[in-house]
């Protein structure tokens, strides 16, 4: 069934939740098994899209069923990739509520991401209240069991139909749904990490601070080369500074802000180091999360700061290395036990699972709690 959608014209150039049209699907799918769900991989029965177009303005938002998108050959967001995305979760919390996490910065991160690529501006508002009403309507693929959620990907693009390289004629907004288990399938197990002194994952005055398509396809390669090579999950960037490679900063993985817990050289303190929005790092929701309770609870230092890779390997031969994780809406927390380098050094931190005093135990219970509803929070926002 084809829709016919008006292009509606708005004084301040958004589209309105309060004209939002909802086509239900008539033949709803089977549902997963919990246990069986894999990352990324199923999809709810709707989704959500509207478009706008250079001089006729945002059409009529509207949710329907699920279902292939059909572009123009010359889009630019195949040719040139013109587009953005956000990583965000709904959780089913203890008193039965569908509930999203902190979802105004996931918002107010996508309008940036998209104001960079000069897509289509719009109220990061009203597209909240949209991707709520898609959450409401399909509900019922909210997974029951603590540690399973939904992942809610919102997404942007260019549809214009030119191999111009210029600002987007067309841009398309989507929001698209899917009931997912752990990121890594081994859950809260430490990984290893490749630190790569070759490959730069962003450049001052790029756009690694936001979250567009183009910092994430060059990641691939890098990713499967240290699988093959080396027996790592993922890939830790790192920015050379000089001739020296232990000279080279730390950066963030293909999809995490990494933190690191030293021991201060005088033994008496602990600090939480993770880089800083310098312009070349993703602002994390879960990252700030995490500074913020960490901070809250005044037990060591925490700072954005530089760290090298020559502060991590001293650090490890210290023994003052107490525990490397990342984080990210998808992983949420991922505790790392070992960098491996080319030349064959590896900084290895030991992690035992059976402690619950670590700060990765400490910290992915506190979100696990926000998230679920476990204890009352203000990011924790439920939507009824």
């Amino acid at each position: 069934m084809r829709i016919a959608l008006m292009c509606l014209q708005y004084a301040d150039g958004s589209f309105r939740t309060s004209d939002l049209l909802i086509q239900r699907i008539e033949q709803p799918k089977a549902h997963q098994e919990t246990q069986d769900l894999v990352f990324g991989a199923s999809f709810t029965d709707h989704m959500f899209m509207v478009e706008h177009i250079d001089g006729q303005g945002w059409g009529q938002p509207v949710i329907k069923p699920f279902g292939n998108i059909s572009v123009h050959p010359a889009a630019q967001a195949l040719h040139y990739g013109v587009c953005c995305f956000e990583g965000m979760k709904a959780y089913l919390g203890k008193d039965g509520k569908a509930r999203l996490f902190r979802p105004d910065m996931n918002m107010a991160r996508m309008r940036r991401s998209t104001s960079r690529l000069r897509l289509a501006d719009y109220d990061a508002n009203e597209l909240l209240q949209c991707l709520k009403e898609l959450l409401r309507l399909d509900k019922a693929w909210l997974p029951h069991q603590e540690g399973y959620s939904m992942y809610i990907r919102p997404f942007a693009f260019s549809s214009a139909h030119t191999l111009g390289i210029s600002k987007p004629g067309r841009s398309t907004i989507c929001i698209v749904m899917s009931p997912v288990g752990p990121y890594f399938p081994s859950g809260l197990q430490p990984i290893s990490l490749y630190l790569d002194e070759r490959n730069v994952r962003a450049w001052p005055g790029g756009v690694g601070n936001n979250k567009v398509g183009t910092n994430y396809a060059p990641t691939i390669g890098p990713q499967m080369d240290a699988s093959e090579q080396h027996g790592t999950s993922q890939v830790l960037y790192s920015f050379p500074q000089g001739s020296d490679p232990d000279d080279a900063l730390v950066s963030e993985c293909g999809s995490m802000n990494l933190m690191f817990l030293l021991q201060k050289g005088d033994g008496e303190d602990r600090e939480l180091v993770t880089p800083p929005l310098d312009g070349t790092i993703l602002p994390g929701v879960t990252r700030d999360s995490i500074l913020q309770l960490c901070r809250g609870w005044g037990e060591f230092s925490v700072s954005e700061r530089q760290l090298s890779i020559r502060e991590i390997k001293q650090a490890s031969q210290d023994g003052r290395l107490l525990e490397m994780f990342g984080c990210g809406t998808a992983c949420i927390i991922q505790p790392v036990t070992t960098l491996v380098r080319a030349n064959g050094e590896e900084y290895t931190v030991p992690f035992d699972l059976t402690r619950t005093d670590t700060l990765t135990q400490r910290l992915t219970r506190a979100l696990t709690d926000i998230h679920f509803a476990n204890v009352p929070h203000e990011w924790s926002v439920a939507v009824d």
